[in-house]
C-alpha cells in the first residue's frame, strides 16, 4: 500500500505498511488511514476532505512530517496515488485526537530526531523543538 502528501509546503512519497478502513461508528463513513506531526494533529485525529467528503484518522507518523504542515494520505495502490498527486487540500477537524495520549506514546521512542522534536511540541517546549531542525 502506498500513501501520498497533502502538504502546503514541500512533498514526501513514502510506502505505508498498511491503509486502515474503519467506520467512524455503526453504519457511519468508511475513514482512510493518514500521518501526521502528532504535535500538531494528535493520533487519533479525525478529518474530513472538503474536495471529496472523504474521511481520515490520524494513525501514523514520519520523519518528514514533523515540524511540517503536512498530512500524507493512505492509498490503496501506485495507480490511485498517482492519479491523487500532491496538492493543497482544506480539512474539516471531526475529532480531535488526544494530545496527552499521543506524547505517552512518543515518549518511549525518543531515539529518533523527529520523535523527540513532536515530545518537545507537545510538552510546550517549542524553543527547543525548533533547535532540532
Amino acid at each position: 500500500m502506498k500513501r501520498v502528501t497533502k502538504t502546503t509546503g514541500s512533498v514526501k512519497r513514502a510506502v505505508a505498511v498498511s491503509p486502515s478502513r474503519r467506520s467512524l461508528g455503526e453504519g457511519g463513513p468508511q475513514i482512510g488511514s493518514a500521518a501526521a506531526d502528532w504535535a500538531r494533529w494528535p493520533a487519533g485525529t479525525v478529518f474530513r476532505l472538503l474536495s471529496t467528503g472523504q474521511n481520515y484518522r490520524v494513525e501514523d507518523y514520519g520523519w518528514a512530517l514533523s515540524g511540517r504542515n503536512t498530512i500524507d494520505l493512505y492509498m490503496a495502490n501506485q495507480r490511485e496515488m498517482n492519479s491523487w498527486g500532491a496538492r493543497q487540500e482544506t480539512i474539516e477537524i471531526l475529532q480531535w485526537g488526544d494530545p496527552q495520549e499521543s506524547l505517552q506514546f512518543l515518549q518511549r521512542h525518543q531515539d529518533y530526531k523527529h520523535i523527540r522534536r513532536m515530545v518537545l511540541e507537545l510538552e510546550g517546549r517549542h524553543k527547543e523543538a525548533a533547535a532540532l531542525r
